[in-house]
């Protein structure tokens, strides 16, 4: 009996860890495919495919995900370019530059963080299709405007003064953040087309 019961746990625990891989490689296949739409595949599939679980093969999920995605890496950076306005030797028009990237990445946290509620408070009531397409809009607008911001952000340190560390430091991680957005951006496009 006791044999049995063993040997049925461990049918069990085979089905269940097979079914597991089968779902984590159809989740997996499916953000490579999604990904395919974005500007930065290889670095779309490389952000979203820690959230397999949560993404499955959902559509809205992976937007979802991917603005949450850029929304932490905005965050992340519009700190660090915080603490570049209180570096020694920074001055003049490069200070004023950091002090603008400052405002531009926390407008576009702002703006990320309001695309993610939207898109999370999506009705599915009688008027869906308007109200989708009006919560849409919404999120199209502020997912473009952050990418906006960060592009901003990137211009004011091009053009004057030298390419000093700090000055190439804040545009590597703006542009990873506006990349992430933008593929963000394009996945939510996509989202949005499978509806319209």
């Amino acid at each position: 009996m006791a044999q049995t019961s063993f040997l049925c746990l461990l049918l069990l625990l085979f089905v269940f860890c097979t079914s597991s891989v089968t779902m984590a490689k159809k989740s997996g296949d499916f953000i490579r495919t999604s990904c395919g739409v974005t500007q930065y595949p290889d670095l779309c599939f490389e952000s979203l495919s820690v959230f397999r679980r949560q993404i499955q093969q959902s559509p809205r999920q992976i937007a979802q995900t991917a603005l949450h995605v850029s929304l932490s890496r905005a965050r992340s950076v519009r700190s660090y370019v915080s603490t570049m306005t209180r570096v020694k030797g920074i001055k003049g028009r490069d200070l004023q530059a950091v002090k603008d990237c400052v405002d531009n990445m926390g407008d576009s946290v702002d703006r990320l963080s309001k695309s993610i509620k939207e898109l999370g408070e999506m009705s599915k009531g009688k008027n869906a299709a308007s109200d989708f397409m009006w919560h849409m809009s919404n999120v199209q607008t502020w997912v473009s405007a952050a990418l906006t911001d960060e592009n901003t952000c990137t211009e004011g340190f091009t053009g004057h003064g030298k390419n000093t560390n700090y000055r190439i430091g804040i545009r590597r991680r703006v542009t990873g953040v506006a990349q992430v957005t933008s593929n963000a951006l394009a996945l939510v496009n996509h989202f949005a087309a499978k509806h319209y």
